[in-house]
């Protein structure tokens, strides 16, 4: 799709737990090869928004969704889960790289699972993957030792760099630097923005700075709902709905 065009988009987007509606008709429409960050108080849909985005919600025993996620126009609902995790990724608060496989394995996994058996291949993608994620110069004489011996920092660009392995389109980050020190998160705010040249990326974060610095569009959510959206200049320097301005300076939270 061409640069900016809509990537990604909500129609009236409901998601339940059980009996509780977490999401109340929500419709955003997520540029493509652009950040836009979700911004909302604990607890007001901000990851239940894009668990909804890549089908992931629906794993949850009791979770449903009704109204309309459509990926490029077209809906996820009418795509294979599996398929559609593969164009969608999504890269989680806690680092989680497979504790038991070698830094090389966990970026390759992916692949190997599509049946990807060509060794030098496998190597070649790795080496371009861990390069993307600004890692490949920190761990290059040691791809045989275990993922889960890095950093912190270094374990999150390392799930980055799995998620890139499969080729995806979209990035979903929950909250990706909450766990890490302030140098890990300035890498990979730094990597966040290298990055939209080539993918599209929701930044789900509870750190406004984070939000201003690192993305182009913010989403700002209270209780289940969609409250406004706009450039992220915008919504921070002039936003439209009270609700808005007093998250963002600090009345409520």
């Amino acid at each position: 799709m061409d640069d900016h065009g809509q990537k990604l988009s909500t129609q009236h987007l409901q998601a339940w737990f059980g009996a509780h509606l977490a999401l109340k008709e929500v419709s955003i429409d997520i540029p493509g090869n652009r950040v836009t960050a979700i911004i909302g108080p604990s607890g007001c849909g901000k990851s239940t928004l894009i668990r909804c985005m890549n089908r992931m919600h629906e794993t949850i025993p009791s979770a449903r969704a009704a109204g309309a996620v459509l990926l490029d126009g077209r809906s996820i609902y009418q795509q294979d889960p599996v398929q559609l995790r593969r164009q969608v990724g999504m890269i989680f608060q806690k680092p989680n790289p497979f504790p038991t496989m070698s830094i090389i394995d966990n970026v390759t996994a992916g692949l190997r699972l599509n049946g990807l058996r060509d060794r030098r291949r496998l190597e070649e993608i790795a080496a371009q993957c861990l390069q993307k994620a600004a890692l490949w110069e920190e761990v290059k004489d040691k791809l045989r030792y275990p993922g889960a011996g890095l950093s912190g920092g270094q374990q999150q660009r390392l799930c980055i760099a799995r998620a890139l392995a499969v080729n995806p389109e979209v990035l979903l980050m929950d909250e990706p630097c909450s766990a890490l020190d302030p140098i890990s998160t300035s890498k990979i705010e730094e990597l966040i923005h290298e990055l939209r040249a080539h993918y599209t990326i929701v930044l789900v974060t509870h750190n406004m700075q984070q939000a201003a610095r690192a993305s182009d569009q913010t989403a700002f959510m209270y209780m289940g709902r969609l409250v406004e959206c706009g450039e992220t200049r915008q919504v921070f320097t002039t936003p439209k709905a009270q609700q808005t301005e007093d998250y963002i300076t600090g009345r409520f939270g």
